[in-house]
Order: structure tokens, then sequence, then C-alpha cells
């Protein structure tokens, strides 16, 4: 990871056919990263949004926040990884925060009991944002890209038809999955200006920010702070979302930031099957169908 500027970007003194593999293999790279938080997080979150029918989500929040700071420290620390220029901490911060909210909003949708609606709109949302962004500035995705893209939000969109729960509810979840949505997509810009060279620290920055944060949170609602033992979900959602934070970090550094982003918004099938399983929600043929288009989606964005 010591090179990742140079798999980024290859050298132009490289032979013509030596660029071409280096720039399919970074594409390569960076795609199955994105894959691989995808599944992470999805977990994570399924994890999470159990944890909070227990205590709250701001405890959750804190708990989550204080495990994944463990975990990122002590492999910045291993890593020997280099503080991060101020601009960097400041973006790494900024990100942090937005994921945060994130994960408050997105904790107390799952908390209620629909994940099938939160999990997929908060997705779409998330999407939304960097692929918004990258058009803003001028970088267009080609059409197998954009393809994808379409298919991942229609799929998205199917995985999250549900008729459970009164309209009240499907309200109130409908608009913390569209503010956990703007939280993520938030993330996924704002950590992705984060530029190559450290890998751990500027995700320590962003955990760090999320966890005051949340200790924040905790003030102005009240709410006592959580004892360690009181939730070992929580605590495993975190370190859950920071491997999921580290595959997406690698993801934005080999590849488009709006793929990486789409690539990683396909959680909510990996939150779906496991509260299918694990739960026995109910998931209707027209989720299903909903998953598999996700995955389509995956082969379209990978091909192109």
């Amino acid at each position: 990871m010591r090179t990742l500027s140079a798999a980024w970007k290859p050298s132009c003194v490289l032979p013509k056919d030596d660029a071409l593999n280096r720039m399919i293999s970074s594409q390569l790279i960076g795609s199955l990263s994105g894959l691989i938080s995808e599944v992470i997080w999805g977990s994570g979150d399924f994890a999470g949004g159990v944890a909070s029918r227990r205590n709250s989500p701001y405890q959750v929040l804190t708990l989550a926040a204080l495990s994944g700071v463990v975990v990122l420290l002590v492999l910045a620390l291993a890593w020997g990884d280099p503080l991060p220029e101020r601009t960097d901490i400041l973006w790494a911060a900024a990100g942090g925060i937005g994921g945060a909210i994130g994960i408050a909003a997105l904790y107390r949708g799952l908390s209620m009991g629909n994940v099938a609606l939160v999990a997929p709109t908060t997705a779409v949302t998330a999407t939304l944002v960097p692929v918004l962004f990258e058009l803003l500035r001028r970088n267009p995705p080609r059409p197998g890209q954009m393809a994808g893209f379409a298919l991942a939000l229609l799929g998205i969109w199917l995985v999250s038809q549900t008729q459970e729960g009164s309209s009240a509810q499907k309200r109130q979840g409908l608009w913390l999955a569209l503010l956990a949505g703007v939280g993520f997509g938030s993330f996924f810009v704002l950590i992705g200006q984060v530029g190559p060279g450290a890998v751990f620290a500027p995700l320590v920055i962003a955990r760090t920010a999320a966890l005051v944060f949340a200790f924040l949170l905790l003030g102005l609602r009240r709410e006592r702070l959580p004892a360690l033992k009181s939730n070992p979900l929580a605590l495993l959602a975190g370190i859950l979302d920071a491997g999921g934070n580290i595959f997406y970090f690698l993801a934005t550094h080999y590849t488009r930031l709006d793929v990486a982003a789409v690539l990683s918004s396909l959680y909510p099938a990996s939150t779906v099957i496991l509260a299918s399983t694990l739960t026995h929600e109910v998931i209707s043929a027209r989720q299903w169908a909903g998953v598999i288009i996700c995955l389509a989606a995956v082969v379209s964005i990978l091909a192109a």
C-alpha cells in the first residue's frame, strides 16, 4: 500500500500494454475492494440494527465508534502510517461526522424492525450523492458503468418494497433512511478526497470525529454512557463498520469514486439476506428479485 499513488496513476514511461494491464489491474482491485466493503458493511448494519433494539441508537453508535477507533488505531500503529496532512485531516474529520449522522439515523431506522425498507432506501440515497458529485465534476462514467448504476438503483428499489408496518412507521423509516443516505453519501465523497499514502490514519481521524459526535449526541439527549459489556453486538458492528471503511477507502484509490460508492452501496443485499436467515424477517419475491438485479449490476460495472 505504500505505492497506492503509483497504482492509481500508471507511469507514462511504461510500455503501452503494461500501462493498460496496470490500469485494468487497479480497476479490478478497486472493484473487488468495493464489493468486500459491501459485504462487511451489510453485516455490520445488521448487527447494529439488532443491537439498537437493546440500547438506544445513540448508545450503540457510541460503542460502535469506540470499537472502530480501537481497531483502526492498532492497525495504524502496526502499519506505521504517517500523520496525514492538515487538509486530509479536515476531509477525514468531516467525513467521519457525516458517517456518524448516517449510522445514527440508520440504526434508529433498523431498530424499528423494517430492514428491507430502511437499508435499501439508505443505499439508494447514499449512491446518488457521489454519482452526482462526479457528474458535477464533468467526469461522466462509461456507458457500461451507467447501465450498472441504473441496474443497482433498480435492484435496491425493488429490495426496498415491503408491505409491513403502518403508514406512519413507514414514513418515519423513510425519512430516517434518507437522512442516513445523505450522511453516508457525504462520507463517500469526503473520505474520497483524502490523498493516497496513509491507509488507516485518516480512518482513525474519521472514527474519532464520529466518537466525539456520538458523545455530543448522548449529552444533548441526556443519555448515560453505555457499559462496554452491555451490548457486544454494538461493539461487533463498530469493528465491521471499520473494516468496511478500510476496503472502501482502498477502493477510492484504485477506481472511480462513483464506481467504488455504487459497489459499496449494494450492502442492503447482505443485510436483507442476514435478516431473512437469522431473524426470519419475511422477504417477498420482489425483494429477492432486487437482490438478483443488484448482483447483475455488479457484473455490469465490473465488465465495463
